[in-house]
C-alpha cells in the first residue's frame, strides 16, 4: 500500500515538473508536421481552424506548398530575382502599376519588421513595383487589374524575398487568372453565385438584396479582401484560408459576411445605401468565425449545387482549382493554356 502511494506521489511530482504543452506550441508542431509531409488535406484543415497558420514564419512554410511549389525552387533562374527580367519587353500595363504602387501600404504600416519610416515605405514600394513588373513581363499575356497590387503587397509582407516571385506568379496564373483576362466578364459571372447561396440559406435576405446586382462584392472577391481588410494580422490570417481552399471559397466568405450582417442590411431600404453598405466591410469582423462558418456553408451547399455554377467556364479558376491536389500539380504552362 505504501509503495503504491509513493508511486502516485512520484507521478504527481513529475506531472508538476512537466507542465502541459501550450496550445500554440501544439498548433505550431501540427503545422510543421503537415509541411514536412506536404499533407495538403491537413494544411487545409489547419487553415480553417482558429488562427490559421499562426505566424508569418509558418505561413512561409505552408503557402508555397499550397501554391504548388517547393520553396527551394525559388532559386530557379527563370523566376528568381537574379533573372534578367528587366531586359524583357515592358508590359502594356506598367504605367497603371506605378500609379497603384504609389498608393500602396496604406493599411499595413504596422506589419512585422516594419519601422514605419518613410525610407522603408519607399523601399517596400520599390520592391512591390519590381515584383509585379517581373511577374507581368514574364507572363505578358496576363492583364493587370486595379487591386492586384493589394494582393501582391500581402505576399510581399508575409513571404521572404526568395519566395515572392514564384508565389505571385502561381497565384496569378493558377488562382486569380479569371481576373487577369482582357475583360472582367468572367469575374462578374462568379458573383452570380452569391445570390444562389443566399437563396439557399436565407431567401428573405436574398429577396431584400435582389434589388441590387451583386457588383457590390467585386472589390472584395477581386482583391481577396486585401483592399478592404485594414488590419495586417486579419488579412494574413484570411489569406491562410483563401490560399488553402478552392478559389470559389472567397465567394463563400463574402456570403457568410453578408449573412452575419443580416439585421443591419435589412434596415437599408434605398438601393444606393444598400450597395454602399455591402461594398464596405465592418472593421470588427471576427474573421476566425467567418472562415469557420464559410467552410460549413461550403459543405452544406457545394458550388455544384448552385444554379449559376453551370455558367462558369470549364477553364475558369473556379473549376480548375476545385481539387486542391490537382491544383498543386498544375504548371504555369497549364495556366496559360486555360487562359
Amino acid at each position: 500500500m505504501a509503495a503504491t502511494e509513493d508511486c502516485q506521489h512520484a507521478e504527481e511530482i513529475q506531472a508538476d515538473a512537466e507542465p502541459p504543452i501550450p496550445a500554440s506550441e501544439r498548433g505550431k508542431d501540427r503545422i510543421l508536421d503537415a509541411c514536412k509531409s506536404q499533407d495538403i488535406d491537413e494544411l487545409r484543415d489547419i487553415a480553417i481552424a482558429p488562427g490559421g497558420f499562426l505566424s508569418d514564419h509558418l505561413r512561409s512554410r505552408a503557402w508555397p506548398i499550397l501554391l504548388g511549389f517547393d520553396a527551394s525552387a525559388a532559386s530557379d533562374s527563370s523566376l528568381s530575382t537574379s533573372s534578367p527580367w528587366r531586359h524583357l519587353p515592358c508590359h502594356r500595363d506598367e504605367e497603371q502599376v506605378k500609379l497603384d504602387v504609389n498608393r500602396s501600404f496604406v493599411y499595413y504600416p504596422n506589419a512585422p519588421n516594419s519601422d514605419n519610416s518613410q525610407a522603408q515605405l519607399e523601399e517596400k514600394k520599390a520592391e512591390l513595383s519590381d515584383l509585379i513588373t517581373q511577374v507581368l513581363r514574364q507572363q505578358p499575356y496576363l492583364c493587370y487589374f486595379q487591386g492586384y497590387h493589394d494582393i501582391c503587397q500581402v505576399l510581399l509582407l508575409v513571404l521572404p524575398a526568395a519566395l515572392r516571385t514564384l508565389a505571385v506568379a502561381r497565384l496569378s496564373v493558377l488562382r486569380i487568372r479569371d481576373f487577369m483576362l482582357p475583360t472582367l466578364a468572367p469575374a462578374i459571372v462568379q458573383l452570380r453565385l452569391i445570390p444562389d447561396l443566399l437563396q439557399a440559406v436565407d431567401p428573405g435576405l436574398c429577396e431584400h438584396l435582389s434589388r441590387n446586382e451583386p457588383y457590390f462584392a467585386l472589390s472584395d472577391t477581386l482583391t481577396m479582401f486585401a483592399h478592404n481588410v485594414q488590419r495586417y494580422s486579419d488579412i494574413a490570417r484570411l489569406f491562410d484560408a483563401l490560399i488553402a481552399r478552392e478559389q470559389v471559397f472567397s465567394i463563400y466568405v463574402f456570403t457568410q459576411i453578408v449573412l452575419r450582417r443580416r439585421d443591419e442590411l435589412l434596415e437599408h431600404e434605398e438601393p444606393d445605401m444598400l450597395h454602399f453598405a455591402l461594398s464596405k466591410l465592418p472593421p470588427d469582423l471576427d474573421l476566425d468565425a467567418v472562415v469557420t462558418e464559410a467552410a460549413l456553408l461550403f459543405d452544406r451547399h457545394p458550388p455544384e449545387s448552385l444554379r449559376s455554377w453551370r455558367r462558369i467556364s470549364s477553364a475558369s479558376v473556379l473549376k480548375t482549382t476545385r481539387n486542391a491536389k490537382v491544383l498543386s500539380r498544375q504548371s504555369l504552362q497549364d495556366g496559360q493554356a486555360f487562359f
